[in-house]
């Protein structure tokens, strides 16, 4: 069951996160990314985010927890929902001494 519960709250906090990278980055806008803020980046950055959601849904055997692995991943996208509300991702790059794009 703990390893439902990890694997479908990193799910909801990896497909959540891809979101506005994959957003931004087909709409031509740059947004703070580990590999570079271009929207290129962003777009690809997201995709692979969607991607990794996806495997971490497919090994996590859900069907073996439902209840439990639900609430894990909506508590993983409910965390995520509130840093990026929060402008966490240009804290972060901030924080990390990474070029923070101009919104």
């Amino acid at each position: 069951m703990i390893q439902a519960i990890l694997l479908t709250f990193l799910a909801g906090l990896m497909g959540t996160n891809g979101i506005p990278h994959f957003v931004l980055g087909i709409t031509g806008r740059e947004f703070p990314n580990v590999t570079g803020n271009s929207a290129v980046n962003n777009a690809l950055g997201g995709l692979a985010a969607f991607l990794i959601a996806g495997v971490l849904l497919a090994v996590a055997r859900l069907g073996d927890h439902p209840w439990p692995a639900l609430i894990a991943g909506a508590v993983g996208v409910v965390a995520m929902t509130i840093f990026h509300a929060r402008r966490g991702a240009y804290w972060l790059s901030a924080r990390l001494g990474k070029a923070v794009p101009q919104v």
